[in-house]
């Protein structure tokens, strides 16, 4: 571990800055342009993988980037997100994804809130993660998440190694972002802003509903099992979680040999402010995993069931299924909901486990915001909003 350490790359090399693709000029009918759509690539320097790191064990990196540099802070529309495990030339063939531990990008949630004017309370500083199986986030054609060119990011990137005992490799994580400027637009985005809610395992406490004191007849068949946390999870990257009743909980856990099912209620983490819809679910799963679901309680619903694939030999993850819709998934302010994991273990040893969502919801009450950092700036609207759905 500590070697492993001593590889963090220190800054990250900005590879591409501002790259507008070809369909700058063209018209959709009606006359309208369709924005050019631009791009920001950032490439770590090297990981040196030489020996097994298991998942959070291996080198990772944290640094500040930016989408633009200098000039006047202007409204962008993030659309995409994408990460590739690279070699040392940044070429895709010489390096495998099943290096990928997780690469993450996260904003100051808190700032980004005062500054866009957001009522809704902001229950993640996370914009996207991606990991093995997951390795781009595609948001449906006219959506967007909006940021400021000026908005503080931060980059997290980690590798992992299951199955090479000396494979004495170097990569690199290469990270791009696509956005489009408000400035370029004839009609907005519809803009969405991100929730997360995890499957956890109880460590402390009298029953397992996270953020509930007496469970109600709905709540209780989220009732979260108890478990182990496993022992490289004890540093700073996985810290554990307490409710407001004093429940200690970890979203970092074992998988004892054989099949396991993990229900957690997930309300208080999801924290949905406004009636709404769902528009992309991204899921992120370790080894050995067979699916994760989202449950709605109230109405006995299954939202979405992501499932997992592995390799046909070694541990890792070669496909976990998302969810992307223009129309969306309704979710509601006043319903209860869980997620259930299942996880089978053949290996005879304990594995470590996690099992998250991200999702992204129509912001209903972003229009105002949006509007006075236009005026701020001297921007005019573009038309109305198209519908969908």
């Amino acid at each position: 571990m500590e070697r492993g350490l001593a590889m963090l790359p220190r800054r990250l090399i900005v590879v591409m800055v501002l790259a507008a693709v070809a369909v700058v000029a063209c018209e959709r009918p009606g006359g309208e342009r369709t924005p050019a759509t631009h791009s920001r690539t950032f490439l770590t320097r090297p990981f040196l993988i030489d020996r097994i790191f298991k998942s959070m064990e291996g080198p990772f990196a944290h640094e500040r980037v930016a989408l633009l540099e200098g000039g006047a802070p202007e409204l962008l529309w993030i659309t995409r997100y994408r990460a590739e495990v690279v070699g040392m030339d940044a070429e895709e063939a010489a390096a495998s994804q099943e290096f990928m531990c997780h690469n993450n990008l996260s904003f100051d949630a808190r700032k980004h809130r005062e500054r866009f004017g957001w009522e809704k309370p902001v229950r993640t500083n996370r914009l996207f993660t991606l990991s093995q199986g997951q390795f781009a986030i595609d948001l449906p054609a006219g959506f967007g998440i909006p940021v400021m060119s000026d908005e503080a990011l931060t980059l997290e990137t980690q590798v992992l190694n299951h199955n090479h005992e000396n494979p004495n490799v170097q990569v690199r994580h290469r990270t791009t972002v696509e956005f489009v400027r408000d400035a370029d637009l004839d009609r907005p985005l519809k803009p969405v802003f991100p929730a997360g809610a995890f499957v956890m395992a109880l460590l402390e406490g009298e029953h397992g509903y996270f953020g509930v004191q007496h469970p109600s007849a709905t709540q209780s068949p989220a009732s979260c099992l108890p478990g182990m946390r496993p022992e490289h999870a004890q540093g700073p990257m996985m810290p554990d979680y307490t409710d407001p009743q004093g429940k200690k909980f970890t979203g970092h856990w074992v998988v004892k040999p054989g099949r396991e099912v993990r229900h957690t209620l997930v309300t208080d983490l999801l924290k949905v402010p406004f009636d709404t819809t769902i528009h992309f679910v991204a899921v992120h799963l370790h080894p050995f995993a067979e699916s994760l679901e989202l449950k709605d309680l109230t109405t006995g619903e299954t939202l979405f069931k992501s499932l997992a694939r592995g390799p046909e030999s070694g541990i890792g993850l070669t496909h976990v299924d998302h969810y992307a819709s223009e129309e969306g998934i309704p979710i509601y302010a006043d319903h209860e909901y869980e997620m259930v994991s299942i996880y089978d273990n053949p290996t005879g040893v304990d594995q470590d486990a996690m099992a998250s969502m991200f999702f992204y919801l129509l912001d209903k009450e972003a229009e105002p915001g949006l509007e006075r950092l236009r005026q701020a700036r001297g921007r005019k609207p573009p038309g109305p909003v198209r519908q969908t759905g």
